[in-house]
């Protein structure tokens, strides 16, 4: 056998041993008892949970999120930003001769 074969192959040797000692490395070590948890952690649920509560909507809030004096304040402050954007991107009309 050339060299280079026999260094190919004990190349893939050694790469499989590798992958079959890491395979074995592969259980999940959160699920081991006591190791993983934290000591005030709940337990797991025995079976997986179903649909998340898509339809459960939070409390209605109590107050306004923004005041309405802000609300105003924050308008106009957005209408006088547009104004002025909108007359500094229209070109200058040239002057006629």
């Amino acid at each position: 056998m050339p060299v280079t074969r026999t260094i190919r192959l004990w190349s893939i040797a050694a790469l499989a041993v590798t992958a079959f000692a890491l395979g074995g490395c592969s259980t999940q070590i959160a699920d081991m008892p006591g190791v993983g948890l934290p000591a005030g952690a709940p337990e797991r649920p025995k079976e997986a949970g179903g649909y998340l509560p898509v339809h459960d909507l939070p409390p209605e809030r109590d107050e306004q999120a923004i005041k309405p004096a802000e609300l105003a304040k924050i308008q106009s402050e957005l209408t006088a930003a547009r104004d002025r954007q909108a007359t500094a991107s229209t070109p200058a009309k040239p002057a006629k001769k």
